[in-house]
């Protein structure tokens, strides 16, 4: 299993704050979903633009992107993803010797 950083953004050159409003709760029941499964394993708002930052849990990028793929926002073009990173243990930590 390995884990992603994903860094979403709500696609506001194109909907209004009004048109996503509907779409809230759904999005936040499907990201629930995702975390009960344990695909997301933890999710931050961002404060620089409306968006999130999601801690995905996958066997490859694509089956984190799929996850990304099945939320309301995204798959009504509503949301942007920015980037899927890889991440990998930090070296620091590794036993010394």
């Amino acid at each position: 299993m390995a884990q992603f950083i994903a860094l979403t953004k709500r696609n506001r050159e194109r909907f209004t704050e009004a048109d996503f409003t509907p779409l809230l709760e759904p999005e936040a029941e499907r990201a629930r979903q995702l975390y009960t499964q344990g695909a997301f394993r933890a999710m931050w708002s961002r404060k620089d633009v409306p968006g999130a930052i999601i801690l995905i849990e996958a066997e490859t990028q694509a089956e984190a992107e799929g996850f990304l793929d099945t939320l309301p926002l995204k798959a009504k073009g509503m949301l942007e993803v920015d980037a899927v990173i890889p991440l990998g243990p930090y070296r620091g930590f590794a036993p010394r010797g």
